[in-house]
């Protein structure tokens, strides 16, 4: 299952096992539970001095299924499946920390999963392809292991096809917390604590409106979010940062490949790279929380979802943007069933299906690609007269016979029978004719819309929602400034994001002098 490097640098960090750990595998004798085992004898082989193996041939529950414990106590994480492609990261987590070895999670975090007294058990549906699912599985994995009255189990939707049917499952990761539905799509262990542990939010507000004000906040945790607190930390002045996603859509971006100097990369590297960057300075940094109301008064006033007040004499807004939706019939009532945003995350789900891409620019192209070596077929309807993507791409998708593009296609409608997309409808611009595809995915690449709805009738915004700024990066209102997807800066880029958010760091580092 491992080749030689992989398996090296397995070996080194199975030396950081502190306590003897035990891993169950149960196995029914399929050709996937032959794999798991032999991965599970790989890893007892390289560190057979603190790691031993016991096998379930007769298992009550799943099956292919690892489960890992410390010696003598019962297994509180599994991974039903084959934990390998995005997930490997996962099972070498949860063997370091069965094992004794500390996790860098904040020690407030850690404290407030200890303290937990309710009974959690989470089921995590993932596929393996999904760079979003490692964070719910490591995260509550983390949390089974501190805690005794917590489980957690990885599900490879691909390989338990039965359990996703019956559940309707049709996006992931997909979280059930003691048998019913808990959350859809990305979420941190912060999120994950604020919703189970009950009278958090108050006492982060509490905590939070205490704080004594800002010379700079930054609000958002994309590229140029960061980049404008780097650049206001370095100034010395005193620099926070409200982020409701650190990251935001770099998250869920895989293949970078026009960050300058670096040849390639993908997002979650990037966004790991970003943060440990900003808290390389002392800057403080204030996640999982939504900005809801700004004023200026005596000092720039920031308002929390929560209910907590924020202060600051200057503030930069770099709240990013969102996947632009359809706005057809259908749409909201089959998100989740048919309806996607993320084909690295949910095409696996669809393998063998025919599905749908909206949208003929990089993502939408690149997404037909990806998705035509798992489904049946894939149909691109892109609204205008050309495809806007890279021609190289454009070439490998019409070379591919399982991808169909239509142009001068718009959409009307999803359908579905109540429970899952069973096709779509879309007229034909140039006849206004009406056709139906079936198909059972609809993926949709259609640009983005700016976060700023929370900005309404206090700044200057474009009819688009995007922050007008000038050359310095200033809004409409003095000593706030703005950067990135979300303000009038053409060509919405990362690079370009963090170039911005520099900008406004500097723009606000001389509002402060002058002021």
């Amino acid at each position: 299952m491992l080749d030689a490097n992989l398996k090296q640098q397995l070996g080194a960090y199975l030396k950081n096992i502190v306590n003897p750990i035990e891993i169950t595998v149960s196995s029914n004798g399929s050709e996937k539970s032959q794999e798991l085992l032999s991965l599970a004898r790989e890893i007892t082989e390289l560190e057979s001095g603190k790691i031993t193996l016991t096998v379930d041939e007769n298992p009550a529950g799943r099956a292919p299924q690892m489960a890992i414990a410390p010696k003598g106590e019962a297994p509180r994480v599994r991974f039903a499946g084959i934990p390998m492609g995005h997930e490997f990261t996962s099972l070498v987590l949860a063997l370091l920390q069965a094992g004794g070895h500390p996790s860098k999670a904040a020690p407030e975090l850690l404290e407030q999963i200890k303290s937990l007294d309710t009974e959690l058990n989470f089921e995590v549906y993932i596929s393996l392809s999904c760079h979003n699912c490692p964070d719910i599985v490591q995260a509550t994995n983390l949390m089974a292991v501190l805690n005794p009255k917590v489980t957690a189990t990885m599900i490879d939707g691909a390989l338990f096809q039965d359990e996703v049917n019956d559940l309707n499952i049709m996006a992931v990761p997909s979280v059930y917390l003691n048998g019913e539905h808990f959350g859809q799509g990305r979420m941190t262990l912060d999120e994950i604590l604020n919703k189970v542990d009950t009278g958090a939010a108050d006492k982060q507000a509490a905590a939070l409106s205490e704080k004594d004000p800002y010379d700079v906040l930054v609000v958002g945790g994309g590229p140029a979010g960061a980049a404008a607190a780097i650049y206001s930390a370095r100034k010395g002045i005193r620099t926070g940062v409200v982020a409701e996603r650190f990251g935001g859509q770099v998250a869920d971006t895989m293949a970078i490949e026009n960050f300058i100097s670096v040849k390639a990369t993908d997002g979650p590297k990037l966004v790991a790279g970003l943060e440990q960057h900003v808290l390389d300075y002392d800057v403080d940094l204030m996640k999982t929380q939504k900005a809801v109301r700004l004023e200026k008064k005596e000092f720039v006033e920031l308002e929390l979802e929560n209910g907590a007040v924020l202060k600051s004499k200057s503030v930069i807004l770099a709240t990013g943007a969102r996947w632009r939706e359809m706005n057809v019939p259908g749409e909201q009532e089959y998100r989740g069933k048919g309806v996607a945003y993320c084909p690295h995350c949910d095409g696996p789900l669809f393998k063998g299906k025919k599905t749908a891409v909206i949208g003929g620019g990089n993502s939408g192209i690149e997404a037909a690609i990806d998705l035509a070596g798992i489904v049946e077929h894939v149909t691109v309807l892109e609204f205008g007269d050309t495809l806007r993507a890279d021609d190289v791409l454009v070439k490998k998708a019409e070379s591919l016979a399982n991808v169909t593009i239509i142009k001068e296609a718009m959409t009307t409608e999803v359908l579905g029978d109540g429970e899952r997309v069973i096709g779509l409808k879309y007229t034909d611009r140039r006849t206004d004719e009406s056709h139906l595809v079936e198909l059972a995915g609809i993926f949709v690449q259609i640009g983005l819309v700016p976060n700023s709805e929370f900005l309404q009738d206090t700044l200057e915004l474009t009819n688009r929602g995007e922050i007008v700024i000038n050359a310095h990066g200033e809004t409409s209102i003095q000593g706030v400034f703005a950067a990135g997807d979300v303000t009038t800066t053409p060509y919405k880029q990362i690079i370009i994001s963090m170039g911005g958010g520099a900008t406004a760091a500097l723009g606000a580092f001389d509002y402060l002098i002058r002021n």
